[in-house]
């Protein structure tokens, strides 16, 4: 692949790791193709008030912003709960009039090059401004992008009935952010009174425990150091699907996408609930 090449700078924190950039700009450059030469933007988002035109330029404006937050500057942007990403979305959208499918598609590459060139020149360590979902280093910064990214691409490809482009090793470098935001976006009140551990493994990858007390989530790799009530094995794209509030558990359930077992193996349909997508 051409573009920007993610060199090693030690002193500030290291590069980043070749295969999430290489997955950052895959990424982008999915989105831009499946954009490129649509004729009519105005085609509804199934699931969404969006259209395919405001969908695009919402994720061209949110890779300009991740780009902006690698480079070290601060770009408030809500406080990371739906109300205020809703608004936040709402009032960007307003401000930028850009709908044109080849346009967009441009800014959404260009600006992956350009967060892949800032963490590039400045490392992956160290606290960066302000994201909408917290602070983090600049590492799981750049699993937030694709994780957004991947979101949205699916909306678009669902759109324009074209094939996604989430894959098991995508989501795997997801995991970051994910795990990182778990006990951020824990739904208080599906928690509450709940006492119960998790084990999350994804078919193919990576586990992790999930141990639920008083309201609160604790997220840690690998599964909870006691013996989980409830080990879910699920495939790696139903996961971010439904932890993104694309797709409904019971429908992943009925595919056969998800398994369970345990002490308490009715735990698992719970699971979905205890988080809010953001």
């Amino acid at each position: 692949m051409g573009g920007v090449q993610v060199t090693e700078r030690q002193d500030i924190g290291g590069p980043l790791p070749e295969d999430l950039g290489q997955a950052i700009r895959g990424t982008a450059e999915d989105i831009a193709a499946l954009l490129r030469g649509v004729p009519d933007t105005a085609v509804p988002v199934p699931g969404s008030e969006w259209s395919v035109g405001e969908a695009a330029a919402h994720l061209a404006l949110a890779n300009e912003l991740m780009a902006d937050l690698a480079s070290g500057r601060e770009r408030p942007y809500g406080d990371g709960t739906p109300q205020s990403l809703a608004a936040a979305n709402a009032e960007s959208l307003a401000g930028f009039r850009e709908r044109r499918a080849e346009p967009l598609a441009t800014m959404i590459a260009e600006q992956a090059e350009v967060f892949l060139d800032a963490v590039a020149r400045t490392g992956t360590a160290g606290r960066t401004p302000t994201t909408p979902m917290g602070t983090m280093d600049r590492g799981v910064l750049a699993s937030y992008l694709l994780t957004h990214m991947l979101g949205h691409g699916y909306d678009l490809a669902r759109a324009l009935d074209r094939p996604h482009m989430l894959d098991g090793p995508r989501v795997g470098l997801c995991m970051p952010f994910m795990l990182s935001v778990m006990p951020r976006v824990t739904n208080t009140a599906a928690t509450a009174g709940l006492t119960a551990r998790y084990t999350v493994r994804l078919r193919g990858g990576e586990a992790f425990g999930v141990s639920l007390a008083d309201g609160a989530a604790t997220v840690t790799p690998g599964p909870p150091p006691d013996r989980s009530d409830c080990t879910i094995l699920i495939e790696p794209t139903a996961f971010l699907l439904i932890a993104l509030g694309r797709l409904n558990p019971w429908r992943a359930i009925a595919r056969g996408q998800v398994l369970a077992w345990g002490a308490k193996p009715w735990l698992a349909p719970r699971f979905p609930t205890l988080f809010t997508a953001p």
